[in-house]
């Protein structure tokens, strides 16, 4: 089985609560292992190409922020398009020009297992354990309300294809480090 790699974002609201400790405590202790991390000052173009200007994934966006509206009772005025790149302008302006602290984890089901460990994108329907529903009771309607994106303290990549593109973004080839980490072999072994 191949080890995956993830990307993992600690946004400024994670930084500026102190939270980043306790990020890589829980990524740490599921047995990732860190193999690029730094602090990032991320400019517009940096973040467009992690919010990447897919009309097919911003209509998929769209689309679902419908669905919820529609269950909601609020009218929709606007295409799932429309309200996709919407979505997407926000999250690239909460972005730009603030802390970032980057991290490449690297194991087994890195993604999979990452995006357990954060929690539901929506935090007030994170789990408790997750850092989301730990940390933060932030709603898609608070965001809405207020038009911006959620406050929700980490990004996650979604897939292992999605972190393969996310990562070239956010590091350098030889940002990326590759060593032995002595307990690794404890995580998946019986010796």
């Amino acid at each position: 089985m191949k080890v995956e790699r993830t990307l993992i974002l600690a946004k400024q609201d994670a930084i500026h609560r102190g939270l980043v400790g306790e990020i890589l405590k829980r990524f740490e202790q599921k047995g990732m292992k860190i193999v690029g991390i730094k602090m990032v000052i991320p400019t517009r173009e940096m973040v467009s190409h992690h919010y990447a200007d897919d009309d097919a994934m911003w209509t998929f966006t769209g689309e679902k922020t419908i669905e919820t509206w529609k269950k909601k009772g609020r009218e929709v005025s606007e295409t799932a398009l429309q309200i996709g790149k919407r979505i997407r302008e926000w999250n690239i302006n909460a972005l730009v020009g603030k802390p970032v602290i980057a991290i490449t984890f690297e194991g087994y089901h890195a993604v999979e297992v990452g995006r357990k460990i954060v929690g539901h994108t929506e935090p007030r329907q994170a789990l408790p354990g997750t850092i989301r529903g730990d940390f933060s009771v932030e709603s898609y309607d608070l965001g809405d309300d207020q038009k911006r994106p959620m406050v929700n303290l980490v990004h996650a990549s979604g897939t292992v294809m999605e972190a393969e593109r996310e990562i070239i973004v956010w590091f350098e080839q030889d940002e990326i480090h590759d060593y032995s980490k002595r307990d690794f072999k404890l995580f998946h072994s019986f010796d």
